[in-house]
Formats: C-alpha cells, structure tokens, sequence
C-alpha cells in the first residue's frame, strides 16, 4: 500500500498579507484624502493660505509619535487582531468627524481650526501603532525570507491608493466630462470613514493573531512558516534597556526620521505646490495624477525592494549586507533627484524628479522594517513602533519646517513693502509662496544624504533581547 503524497501547504498566509495590504490602502486614503481637500478646508476656514494649517498637520504627526510605542507594545502583549481593531475604528471616525470642519449652524462656525487641530491630534493618536501590529502580524504567519516582500507589498498597496486618492477625489467630487461630481468633500469623508468600520468587521470574523489559532491553516503551511518565530503564545518583558542603547536601532531610527522628513512633502503640500506653481488644479485630471505621481511610483519601489534585496543577498552572500548597500545607493540617488528637481522649471521634470526620489525611498521600506524584525524578534511590534516613532518626528518637523519657512516668507516679502499679507498684491504672494518651498527643498537634499549615511551603522546580526543579557 502506497502512502499518500503530502498535503500542500494552505494558503491563509497570503490572506492574511491581503487583509494588511487593505489596511495599508485605507491607512493612505484617509492620510491624503486631507493633504488633497486642504485648500478647501482652508477655505471653509477662511484662512489665506494651506501653509496655515501647518499645527493641523503636525499634531497628527505629533500624537502618531507620541502613542506609536504603547500602540506596539499593547500589539506585542495583546496580539495585533485586538490592537488593529482598535486602531482602525478610532482613525475611521475621526476621519468622518473630519467632515465637520467648518459647517456653519445659524452663522456660527462649529468646527473651526483649533477643533481642526485637535481632531487631527487624535486621528494621530488613533492610528498610531498600525504598521508596527501589522508587522507583528506579518511576523506570527510568514517565514524570515519573506519579510521583505511582505513588508514591501504592504507599503506598496498604501503607496498606490495614496497616489490615486488625488484622481479619486477629483472624480468623486470634481466629477468628469461626462459626469456631475458625485459628492461634496464632506459626503468623500464620510464614506471614507465607513470604509475602515467595514474593515474591522471583516477582519475581527476572521484573522486569528496566530497560525496554530486558525482553523483554516494545515500542518504543511504551519511548517513552512516555521517554529522560530512563533512557538510561543506569551511575551518576556519588553527590553527598554536593551532597545535604548542599541546602536544599529538609533541609526535604523535616525534613517527612518531622514526618509520620513524627505517624504512628508508628498502627503502634505505637494497638492498645493503643484496649484501654486504650475496652474494644476484639484479639477485638471493631469493635476490630480501629478499630485499622486510619487505615491503610484513609489509603489512600485515597494514592490521592486523584496527582488533587489533577494538579488543582492545572491550576489552578495549575505541578506543583511545586501539591505545596507541598497539603502546606502537609493537614497543618494533620490538625493541626485531632488536636487535636480529643486533646479527644473518644466512641471513634467519636476514631478518625474521627485517620484523618482519617492521611489527611491520605497524601495528601502521592506528592508527598514524587515530590519526591525530581526533585531526585535518576539519584540518585533515595539522595536518597529520605536523606528516608526522617530519616523513620525521627522514627519513632524517636515510638516511645521515646511509651512514656517512659507509663512516666513509671505511676512518677510509683506514687510518690505510695509504691507500686511493681505495687502500683498497676488504676484508677490506667489513668488513668496515659492520662494519659501525653495528653502525647504533644500533641506530635503540633505536628509537624503544623511539617511544613506545611517545605513552604514546598521547591523542587524544580534536581536535586541540578546543584547539585554551578552556580557
């Protein structure tokens, strides 16, 4: 009697990917959605200029830092379905609530700015800690050589939605040649809001944190996601000493600020530049695609970062190394490409430039968090959420450096007319406008060069508990 050839391994792993690359695209709809109706919400507000809502973009930035650590320390302790779930819902509301600003009941303004910032506060307080559960999750169902791809294709599917939200809101609210906008900016929130409550239900029926939890997983898929890094349902202590004086951690930390500073330009006020600068408007289907342009190349980045790592590793001998000289060659070439984004005048240049350099980024995001799972192990969700944290900082800086240097601008060309902003004829505002984004964008070469700098002190080879205990 012949023995029957083994089981194939299920798939409920790649399901278990889906559900975070789902995450990942409500995650960038609801981020850019703003970035996109700011000049709207401004509006609404009756403020001159997006550069004055530079607090209601930084405090998110703020409050994602703050919380991103508890968020993944409660992931590790918890399990990342708990946790998701309630990162989800929180940033769900807060995006609909988003569709209050500025209604006016009787005359009077219900949703003004400092309700603005505070909602955008706790938006950033609510989603603080999803990618960092999602790695944890990502950690539990998928073998170590996979992280990469993993992490990339999830970033990949947030960078692609992101890039397109741009086009969807201008079809949804600008309507097409042949169609009447659907809704206003308001009805878009909501739905996007409602969108994410969908999300949890689905998710909270079926995702179970670990393999030997889901009914759906075979012993053949349980093996090949390996005993490693999953055999145990319980977590040690988290290590802060160890986490704190970790060499390779401080520099994947302070490569992660440099990248997330050189990127936040995209989510925040490339929108406006794009307006400001070259005429495109939220309404010119050419505008809207340009706005999202380094979001949709990026994603490709992400994509692209799982194959150059693996083809690296093959040529290199060594996975670990293989991410190093990739940081180090993508992010001095995204350096290249917004210094000559920085000295183009050709709007089509300009946007291939800076998507390029967007590129560049993202095709090192599979490496930086596939890191983080290496040196953090059963940590993994804390010692991203530490990476991510910092991130956010740089995030931070960007948002209010950015809209400072803009502001600084208005008021220094207002002054030597001896004008108030709002006397400022419409020429000089404009020039102004653009000469602050100019000092900006050189701060954005730096960072790039000094992130591909951090990359050389990176050294994944001992995990972080370890460390707690070598003498």
């Amino acid at each position: 009697m012949t023995e029957s050839p083994p089981a194939a391994p299920t798939g409920v792993r790649y399901r278990v990917l889906g559900f975070a690359c789902t995450l990942s695209m409500i995650t960038y709809l609801d981020r850019a959605c703003f970035g996109v109706a700011a000049p709207s919400i401004a509006g609404e507000l009756g403020l001159s200029d997006v550069s004055q809502l530079k607090w209601a973009i930084t405090s998110f930035a703020i409050a994602y830092a703050v919380f991103e650590i508890p968020a993944g320390a409660m992931g590790d302790l918890l399990g990342p379905r708990r946790t998701l779930i309630r990162i989800v819902a929180w940033w769900s509301v807060c995006t609909a609530l988003t569709a209050a600003v500025g209604l006016r009941v009787g005359g009077t303004l219900v949703g003004g700015l400092g309700a603005l910032i505070a909602l955008r506060f706790l938006f950033g307080a609510g989603e603080a800690g999803a990618y960092p559960n999602i790695t944890r999750a990502l950690h539990n169902w998928f073998p170590a050589r996979s992280w990469e791809m993993s992490q990339g294709l999830v970033f990949m599917s947030g960078r692609l939605i992101g890039g397109l939200t741009p086009l969807i809101l201008a079809i949804l609210v600008g309507g097409t040649a042949t169609s009447a906008p659907l809704m206003g900016w308001r009805s878009a929130f909501l739905l996007f809001g409602m969108i994410g409550l969908v999300w949890c239900v689905a998710f909270g029926l079926w995702f179970r944190d670990r393999p030997d939890d889901h009914p759906g997983v075979n012993d053949a898929e349980r093996d090949l996601i390996g005993s490693e890094w999953n055999s145990s349902t319980t977590h040690s202590a988290v290590p802060w000493r160890a986490l704190l004086t970790n060499r390779s951690l401080w520099a994947l930390c302070l490569m992660y600020f440099f990248i997330n500073y050189a990127w936040a330009f995209n989510m925040t006020y490339l929108p406006t530049y794009i307006e400001e600068r070259f005429g495109l408007t939220s309404a010119d289907k050419l505008g809207a695609m340009y706005k999202g342009a380094p979001l949709w190349i990026g994603a490709a980045g992400c994509f692209l970062g799982g194959f150059c790592v693996n083809g690296l590793a093959r040529l290199l001998g060594d996975r670990r190394r293989a991410r190093r000289v990739l940081g180090i060659a993508a992010l001095s070439t995204g350096a290249a490409c917004w210094w000559g984004a920085s000295h183009t005048e050709n709007v089509h240049l300009f946007c291939l430039l800076i998507s390029l350099a967007a590129f560049c980024i993202d095709l090192t995001l599979g490496s930086s968090w596939a890191t983080c799972q290496d040196l953090g192990r059963e940590h993994a969700a804390v010692t991203a959420a530490c990476m991510n944290t910092i991130g956010t900082l740089g995030n931070a800086l960007a948002g209010w450096l950015t809209g400072t240097l803009v502001e600084q601008s208005l008021a220094t060309r207002a002054a030597a007319q001896n004008l108030t902003l709002s006397q400022l004829p419409k020429l000089d505002k404009h020039l102004a406008v653009l000469s602050g984004y100019e000092s900006a964008f050189a701060t954005y070469v730096t960072v790039f060069v000094l992130a591909a700098l951090c990359w050389t002190l990176i050294d994944p080879t001992k995990p972080i508990a370890a460390s707690e205990t070598s003498p």
